[in-house]
């Protein structure tokens, strides 16, 4: 039972009773009711006395043997983006070819007036060698410019009349950032991958304001579905296919149509260098406006291990298991990401991070350390998003920088991308070094978390599932975005001096993928890395929290805090930890009103 707290002489708006709480200040769940008013939570204790807060007005919700929590917030997510494509040609619902083209010409025949076709959100795994076609795509748009993202964002496939339009023919080069898939005679065969994109999405239309607005909208209410009542958006700015949604954020906070309490990471410009902090300061300065606060800076240090990009320490292996020349890219040269990193830290920005190999993790925390040395502690909260790769050297110094790991917990778990497009070219002794949730929180490094949605799904509860099964739950079994997804920021890459970006990104043998998975279950993904249930939770809510400086006003159940809070519909400690999954939200509050109710 918890210790009673309440505030004194305050009427509840809302009680909850009948479940448990997991207050986030203890590894399991109290038996113990709730009151909010005001916005607030104002009592946590035994029923009878939180039912003294109630009067002939107050709501009083039966949890049912459910849990309530704190509202979960998602540390990693791209919420215009995903909401754009919700609203455009979304494959996202997909997952065989047939339904993609289904899709496809439904959206095509009920927009007659798109003079493109445009969004995303299909899978590499569903196509031989993970590549599309064209000739497929214009069986059922042949007349009309077709252009659709991957889910990672770093690949997109392509209709013949598009590749007309954007002249790209077989004597097309491939740029320097990328590759152009081709036929047998050099044509290009329908999948661009990398800078490649950028050939035919110059010539695509860019999604208006209201569009993008729109977008954020959906994609707000998806999120509130799933318990999320807070998040870092980790890319705010004008990047290749998309508008600056620095603007939408603004609009939405302004019209108070933003719900939920976000925090921009705006955009390093990578082919820019110093000089840009100037205008990210003034940003800041005009992006604090209702709920909404630019106080981040992204800096995208690597790409990702499926098309070899990632930074890694050591060469990628090619299907024959032998080294090659290739060790992914840095996109930020070490030496300018120090300064830059140094200068970021010292005007008080927080530097959210994408390192996903070795490589690039280690060159973050060596530009951490500069900048500790330089400037001193801080509380600017730095952390390093997706590390897929960590080397076991540099898993202590997370804690020892006071830099948090912002981990994409849906990832950890085979599926085909990580079992026939990675640990093949990463080696088994690389490959045992994915993901260590386990090895980082036992070295006392705070753990955040965060979905990457559009990439993959953005229900915290399968990320949770994952997180302490390292296993995909069966509820995604056929879900789209179940598997290991990766970043969708994209850009230019650079010369490294493991080879240049083109040999990087397009000297890799082309290699079928494996049969749809068995029936069999499937092994556990490096289980000594699984956290319990309890950790997992506490990364979503309290640990997320803290990522966005919010910590002293959510991410917990106590008295005093925001009423953000979710009710779920089962009590996930009371079950098997295969069945976390399962597990449904009832109910979403932010400020203490009601923002979400499943339909029963």
């Amino acid at each position: 039972m918890a210790n009673n707290s309440q505030r004194t002489g305050q009427r509840a708006d809302t009680v909850f009773v009948g479940g448990k709480v997991f207050t986030g200040t203890a590894d399991a769940p109290v038996d113990a009711a709730v009151a909010i008013g005001g916005g607030r939570i104002i009592a946590v204790g035994e029923e009878s006395a939180v039912r003294s807060l109630a009067d002939g007005g107050t709501e009083v919700v039966d949890l049912a043997g459910g849990l309530l929590l704190p509202g979960f917030q998602d540390a990693h997510v791209h919420p215009v983006v995903a909401g754009v494509q919700m609203l455009s040609c979304d494959l996202s619902e997909q997952h065989t070819i047939e339904g993609y083209l289904a899709v496809v010409a439904r959206y095509a025949k009920d927009h007659p007036e798109a003079a493109w076709i445009r969004g995303g959100g299909w899978s590499m795994d569903v196509f031989p060698g993970g590549t599309p076609t064209r000739a497929v795509l214009d069986e059922v748009v042949p007349d009309r410019p077709v252009m659709l993202t991957n889910r990672d964002g770093h690949g997109a496939w392509v209709n013949t009349r598009a590749f007309e339009l954007a002249g790209l023919d077989r004597t097309t080069p491939d740029p320097v950032d990328g590759r152009i898939e081709r036929e047998p005679d050099g044509t290009p065969a329908g999948t661009l991958q990398e800078g490649a994109m950028d050939l035919v999405a110059r010539h695509v239309p860019l999604p208006t304001a209201d569009e993008a607005y729109a977008g954020l909208l959906a994609a707000q209410e998806h999120l509130l579905s799933l318990g999320v009542t807070s998040w870092q958006d980790a890319m705010v700015g004008a990047f290749p296919g998309h508008p600056d949604n620095f603007g939408v954020y603004l609009r939405a906070a302004r019209e108070d149509s933003l719900r939920v309490r976000v925090v921009g990471a705006l955009w390093w410009d990578r082919e820019r260098g110093l000089e840009q902090i100037p205008e990210l300061e003034e940003r800041r300065r005009t992006g604090r406006v209702g709920r909404f606060r630019a106080t981040s800076v992204k800096i995208m240090q690597d790409g990702i291990a499926e098309n070899f990009t990632a930074g890694m320490l050591e060469p990628y292996l090619d299907g024959c298991g032998c080294a090659t020349r290739n060790s992914g890219l840095s996109f930020i040269e070490p030496e300018l990401l120090a300064q830059a990193v140094r200068l970021l830290d010292r005007a008080g920005f927080q530097v959210h991070f994408h390192a996903l190999g070795d490589r690039a993790v280690r060159e973050v925390l060596d530009a951490l350390a500069a900048a500790r040395e330089a400037n001193g502690a801080n509380d600017n909260r730095h952390h390093l998003a997706h590390l897929q790769v960590v080397h076991p050297d540099d898993i202590a110094r997370f804690a020892q920088l006071g830099a948090a790991a912002n981990i994409q917990a849906l990832w950890a778990a085979h599926e085909p991308q990580m079992d026939e497009l990675t640990i093949p070219f990463l080696g088994p002794e690389r490959a045992a070094l994915q993901y260590p949730f386990g090895d980082l929180r036992r070295a006392g490094a705070r753990l955040v978390a965060g979905s990457d949605w559009s990439v993959s799904s953005p229900n915290p509860l399968w990320g949770i599932h994952v997180a302490v099964n390292r296993v995909v739950p069966e509820e995604t079994a056929t879900e789209t975005d179940a598997g290991r997804a990766t970043e969708t920021d994209t850009g230019r890459a650079t010369e490294t001096d493991t080879g240049t970006a083109a040999e990087s990104v397009a000297g890799t043998p082309a290699r079928p993928l494996a049969e749809p998975a068995p029936t069999a279950p499937v092994a556990a993904f490096f289980p000594e890395q699984a956290l319990t249930l309890a950790e997992a939770l506490t990364a979503y809510t309290a640990g997320s929290a803290w990522a966005n400086h919010l910590d002293e006003v959510t991410g917990t159940v106590e008295v005093g805090k925001y009423a953000d809070l979710v009710v779920l519909d089962r009590d996930p400690f009371a079950h098997p930890s295969e069945e976390i999954a399962r597990t449904r939200v009832s109910r979403t509050y932010v400020d203490g009103e009601l923002v979400f109710a499943a339909r029963h």
